[in-house]
Order: structure tokens, then sequence, then C-alpha cells
């Protein structure tokens, strides 16, 4: 406020001095001046001087003093909001030891236990039941891991049964013609022979009989292997029954007579041997 004040003289003395400086400008200033009374003019000007200097200073001095003042008011703001804070953080703790320490008696202390071990028995439960279901769902990915890889070793193992299966009337051909010339050969004399038939029929049958051998090897390659069940009992899995035959030397039910060998790929029957059994009436 007194800063306001001095400001606002320092346009009166202006005026004075510039009123002045007027009536020197004037065709007689020493009447004007004698009528303005010069010694209080001049003491006027004296002073707005002096009083203008002082006004500089001390504007000067409020200047500088100004920020002083800022910068402690805003050292007490911080001060302040730190207080604050405290008490505000302060605050929150002290509420929540209260509400963690609330008055409880025996009997709410035991009602509070039995409802947290049902909880804890039906968490239980849930646990076991999600077990089960991850077990059963394991041992059910086991299960088509196996199955599949049975799948895959049986499309491997019998990809070749119904190839070897048509092959099995030729091997079945082979094996008549061989065991018919055989027996045909045996019979002929060969001091009759004018043409040279016999070594040419003989070397026939050595082609037979190779033919027959080589095709039962590569059966045997592939997994394929012949049987012949003469004298064994009577199998509905393995044997096919053509006929009976009345034989009171052999078991009943037995095998006697086989009219086609029967073949295995692996441990499955490709074909039934095609057989003749004994009959049980009449032992």
């Amino acid at each position: 406020m007194i800063s306001g004040r001095m400001r606002c003289g320092i346009p009166f003395f202006q005026r004075i001095l510039r009123m002045a400086e007027a009536a020197q400008s004037l065709e007689n200033p020493s009447a004007v001046k004698r009528q303005l009374l010069p010694p209080q003019t001049s003491q006027l000007a004296r002073h707005s001087h002096l009083t203008l200097g002082a006004f500089q200073r001390y504007s000067s001095s409020s200047t500088s003093r100004e920020p002083n003042d800022k910068e402690s008011n805003q050292s007490q703001d911080s001060n302040n909001e730190s207080t604050k804070t405290n008490n505000e953080t302060a605050a929150p703790e002290q509420t929540e030891v209260a509400d963690t320490e609330p008055d409880l008696s025996a009997d709410d202390l035991v009602k509070v236990v039995a409802e947290k071990e049902e909880q804890l028995k039906l968490k239980h439960k849930e646990i076991e039941k999600m077990q089960d279901k991850v077990f059963r769902s394991y041992a059910e990915i086991e299960n088509v891991l196996d199955r599949t890889k049975r799948e895959a070793e049986n499309t491997k193992k019998f990809s070749i049964q119904n190839f070897a299966k048509s092959l099995l009337d030729v091997a079945d051909n082979l094996g008549r013609a061989s065991s018919v010339v055989k027996d045909s050969f045996s019979k002929i004399d060969s001091s009759k022979d004018t043409v040279g038939a016999v070594p040419l029929l003989k070397t026939l049958l050595e082609g037979v009989e190779m033919t027959e051998k080589q095709l039962g090897e590569v059966f045997r390659k592939f997994g394929v292997e012949k049987f012949d069940p003469v004298n064994e009992q009577f199998d509905p899995n393995r044997h096919h029954a053509v006929f009976q035959i009345p034989d009171a030397s052999k078991p009943p039910g037995s095998v006697a007579a086989v009219l086609k060998p029967g073949y295995m790929i692996y441990d499955r029957v490709l074909r039934p041997a095609e057989v003749g059994v004994t009959d049980a009436t009449n032992e």
C-alpha cells in the first residue's frame, strides 16, 4: 500500500515541474516567478527530486523482497502438504489396524473356523474331481495312442494280405503239378525212350519244384506261412471241414485228410485248410 501511494504522488510533482518550466518560457519570466513564489517552487522541485530518488530505492528493495517472500511461502506450503500426506497415510493404517482386530467371542471364532473347514472340504472335493478328470483324460489319450500304434503296425503287416491270398491258388497248382509229375516220372522206363523225352520231363519237373520253392520263400519273407494239419484236432478257426471219414484208428474229431493246405500271415489266418475229419459215430 505504501509503494502504491508513493507511485501515485510522483505524477503530481512532475506536473509541478512542468508548470515551472512553462513559466520560465514565458515573455516575462521574472514577473511570473515572482507571482509563483520562486522560493517555494524551488523547494518543491528539490523535494520532488529527493522523493523520486527515495521512491526508486524503495521500489528496487521491494522488488528484491517479493521473490524471497514467495520462496518462503512455497517452502511453508510444501511443509504443510508433507504433513498432510503423513497424516493421511497414518490415518488408513490406524483404520486398518482397527479393522483387522475385531472383537470376536469364542463362539464367533468357532463358527468362523467351522465355515473355513467346510470351504476347505469343498475345495478338496473340487480338486479330487479335477484330478479324476485329468487321470481319465490321460488314460484315454494313452488308449488312443496304443490303438493308433497297433493299427499302424497291423496296416504295415497285413497290407499285402489280399495280394498274397490271390497267389495261394498259384502255389496250390504248382504243388499239384510237381506231386503228380513226380509220381508219374518214377514209373517211366528210360530204356524205352527213343525220342529223349525223359531228360526234358526231368528238367521240367525240377523247374516246377524250384518255382514252388521260390514262391514259398517269398511268402515266408512277407510273413505268409503254410501249415499242414494232418492228425491235428479239428479247429474251426483254422480248419474248414469238407467231409467226414469213418476211421476207428484215430480219435474222433481229428483231421484225417487234407485237400488244401492252410496259410497264415503272421498271427492271422489267411486261408483255412480244407480237411476231412474223422466221424465220432463209428468209434
